[in-house]
């Protein structure tokens, strides 16, 4: 899951445009909101369309995703159990 973790890491700076954050700045355990890395509703969209478009996974419930986005490893045990691609 390591690669995953790392695969994850490097998406999130991507495509959020974090250009002033490498890789070795984000903690797997980390809060990817608020004092974490502060990401915001809008880069929850962005996550939820890259789980979609990477992973064949479609999140419905708002309320899943606020569990599943707290941190970088809970979104790759969650794409490890539940992806299609």
């Amino acid at each position: 899951m390591g690669e995953l973790k790392t695969e994850l890491k490097n998406k999130i700076i991507t495509s959020l445009n974090l250009e002033d954050i490498s890789v070795e700045d984000i903690n797997d355990n980390d809060n990817l909101f608020g004092e974490g890395l502060g990401l915001d509703s809008i880069d929850a969209l962005e996550l939820i369309v890259m789980l979609d478009k990477d992973y064949g996974i479609k999140l419905t419930d708002p309320k899943e995703g606020k569990k599943i986005f707290e941190s970088i490893e809970t979104m790759a045990k969650f794409i490890e159990e539940n992806r299609t691609k």
